[in-house]
C-alpha cells in the first residue's frame, strides 16, 4: 500500500501542474483584464477604486490621480489597451509592473508556481489584502454548507435506500422514487426561491431567516441560544443545496442493497436463521455500503466547493463561491489562480482518501497489485 500511495502523490505533481498551467494559457488570451479593469474605473470616474489601487501600488502607480491623465489626444502611438486612449503611457508601464505583466508569460507562470509550492498566493489586485486572509474569511460558510448538506445527505439517503430496497416495487418504493426524482429535476436555486417565498417571507410563512448563517443578535444570545440560531438560518439553504444529492444516494443505497440480498450468502444466512435485521444489517451492509461510505471524502468535497453561488446570492451568504465570482469579474487573478490551485490540489488528496477509504471497509481490495 505504501508503493501504490507513493505513487499516487507523485502522480499529483504533473497532474496540477497541467491544469494550472492550462488555465493559465487560457487566462492569457481573455479580454478585459486587471490593467483594462483599472481604466475602464478611471474613465467611468470611479475615484475610489482608482486611490485604492494607486494606494496599493504605492510610488509604482506613478503618483497622483492628474498625473495619470494626458490631455494631448495624440500622445503614444498605438493604444495596447481599450480605453486607454488619452491616458500617460508611463502610468500604462506602472500598472503592468503592479499587476507582474511587464514580465513574459513564462517566467510569470513559473514565479507563481514557486510561490504556490508554499502556499503564498500573494495579495488581491483590488481588495488590499492576502488571498489567504480573505479565504479564510469566506471559508466558514462553505464550510458550514458542505459539510452539514452531506451529513444530512447521508443521513436521510442510506436508511431511505435500505427501506426501499427491502420494499422493492412496493408502494413505497414507487412514490419515495417519484418523490427523490422530482426532487432532482428541479434546480437548487429555483427550490431555494420557492422556500423563501413559501417558509421566509415572501408571500406565505414567516419560519425561517431569509438571510445570513446567524441572527444580528448572535454574540448576545447563550450557547445553547447561539445552536439553536445557526442551525435554524441552516434549513433552507441546506434544504435547497442537497434536494438534488438526496436523488443519487438513495438511488445507489438502494440498488447497491438489491444486487447484494440477491447473492447466495444471503440465502445461506437466511436458511440459518438469522432475522431480517440481521442478515440485512450483519452481512449485507458491509458489502453494499462499499462505494456509498468510500464516496462520503469526495460527497463532501463537492458539496464544500460547489457549494452554489446562486445559493449564496439568494441567501445573502458570503462564502467561497461569491468569492471566487467577484475575482472572475473584477480579473482578480490572485484569488483566481489561489482558488483553482486549493481546489485542484484538495480534489487530488480527497480522491487518494477515497480509494483508502475502499480497502479500509473491504480489505479484499488490493490497489498495490495493479497500475495507478
Amino acid at each position: 500500500m505504501g508503493a501504490y500511495i507513493l505513487k499516487r502523490l507523485l502522480l499529483m505533481i504533473p497532474t496540477l501542474f497541467g491544469i494550472m498551467l492550462m488555465t493559465f494559457a487560457v487566462i492569457q488570451f481573455v479580454p478585459g483584464g486587471p490593467v483594462e479593469q483599472v481604466i475602464a474605473r478611471m474613465q467611468g470616474n470611479n475615484a475610489d477604486s482608482l486611490s485604492r489601487i494607486n494606494g496599493n501600488s504605492g510610488n509604482e502607480a506613478g503618483g497622483t490621480q492628474d498625473q495619470t491623465f494626458n490631455n494631448s489626444a495624440g500622445s503614444g502611438g498605438a493604444v495596447k489597451y481599450q480605453g486607454a486612449q488619452g491616458l500617460d503611457p508611463e502610468f500604462i508601464k506602472s500598472l503592468e509592473k503592479q499587476f507582474g505583466f511587464d514580465k513574459p508569460p513564462s517566467e510569470r507562470f513559473l514565479l507563481m508556481m514557486k510561490n504556490y509550492l508554499t502556499f503564498n498566493f500573494g495579495d488581491s489586485y483590488f481588495r488590499d489584502r492576502s488571498v489567504v486572509s480573505l479565504m479564510i474569511e469566506k471559508m466558514p460558510v462553505s464550510i458550514s454548507l458542505g459539510l452539514w448538506v452531506t451529513i444530512v445527505q447521508y443521513l436521510i439517503s442510506i436508511p431511505l435506500g435500505i427501506r426501499k430496497a427491502v420494499k422493492d416495487g412496493g408502494s413505497f418504493d414507487i412514490w419515495t422514487s417519484a418523490v427523490v426524482t422530482v426532487g432532482y429535476a428541479i434546480p437548487s436555486f429555483i427550490f431555494a426561491i420557492m422556500l423563501i417565498v413559501l417558509f421566509a417571507g415572501g408571500s406565505y410563512y414567516s419560519i425561517f431567516p431569509l438571510r445570513g448563517l446567524t441572527s444580528d443578535n448572535f454574540s448576545q444570545l447563550d450557547f445553547i441560544g447561539k445552536i439553536k440560531d445557526y442551525a435554524w438560518h441552516l434549513v433552507l439553504p441546506l434544504a435547497a443545496i442537497g434536494i438534488g444529492s438526496f436523488a443519487t444516494t438513495t438511488l445507489l443505497t438502494k440498488n447497491f442493497f438489491l444486487d447484494e440480498i440477491r447473492k447466495q450468502y444471503v440465502v445461506t444466512a437466511r436458511a440459518k436463521g438469522l432475522t431480517e435485521r440481521q442478515v440485512l444489517y450483519g452481512h449485507v451492509f458491509r458489502n453494499a455500503m462499499l462505494l456509498v461510505i468510500a464516496g462520503f471524502p469526495a460527497a463532501f468535497l463537492g458539496a464544500f466547493f460547489a457549494s452554489s453561488l446562486l445559493i449564496e446570492q439568494v441567501f445573502s451568504l458570503d462564502g467561497l463561491g461569491y468569492l471566487f465570482y467577484k475575482a472572475a469579474l473584477d480579473r482578480d487573478y490572485p484569488i483566481i489562480f489561489a482558488n483553482l490551485y486549493i481546489f485542484t490540489l484538495v480534489g487530488l488528496v480527497v480522491n487518494l482518501i477515497s480509494d483508502l477509504t475502499y480497502t479500509w471497509i473491504d480489505p479484499r481490495i488490493d490497489f498495490e497489485s495493479r497500475d495507478v
